[in-house]
């Protein structure tokens, strides 16, 4: 009996998935890096968000910068990463378009570990949110300051909220929460 092209891609998916299934279980196991959880769509993975709607979201991890109001996609993948890697990535893209770096970068707290910030700090530019560590005490001498800081927090979390309102209308308006991608390249 001869097999079809779908048919061979499926049986080949299958002895890869059994594959996996058998070394966790003779391992003991419940985790393995590229694990396959669809027979139809291989190149989905499992991503643990711990959100209250659902643990795990299957999709593909978008990275998406705005710059005055236009939304640009920096990054696109089906496996689960740790997005804070891109921050340096788009800031270089950004000084290769503009000829200059962006004034602040208002990201979301994942993105504000020491290595950003550090580059940040390197460039002059202002990456949003309060600074790593315990918080200032307020003293007579410097409340103002504080005063001054915590209203520019608030700003950039405000300044923040329009990225997210960028998904939303891709949701809504683009109908992007709707595709049901079949294939890794879609």
């Amino acid at each position: 009996m001869c097999l079809n092209k779908r048919q061979h891609r499926n049986l080949l998916v299958i002895k890869e998935l059994f594959r996996q299934q058998l070394f966790m279980y003779e391992n003991r196991m419940h985790k393995m890096a590229d694990r396959i959880v669809s027979i139809s769509q291989p190149h989905i993975r499992p991503i643990v968000r711990g959100k209250a709607k659902s643990n795990v979201e299957f999709g593909a991890k978008v990275s998406v910068s705005l710059i005055d109001g236009f939304s640009f996609v920096d990054r696109i993948s089906w496996d689960s990463y740790n997005e804070s890697g891109d921050l340096i990535k788009q800031i270089k893209n950004y000084h290769k378009y503009f000829g200059f770096y962006p004034e602040s970068v208002h990201a979301d707290q994942i993105y504000r570990n020491r290595e950003n910030r550090q580059y940040c700090k390197k460039y002059g530019v202002r990456l949003s949110g309060p600074p790593l560590g315990r918080p200032k005490k307020v003293t007579p001498e410097n409340v103002e300051h504080l005063k001054q800081e915590k209203l520019q927090h608030r700003q950039d979390e405000i300044d923040r909220i329009a990225i997210e309102g960028k998904f939303g209308q891709g949701e809504r308006r683009f109908s992007l929460g709707r595709i049901m991608a079949k294939l890794a390249g879609t």
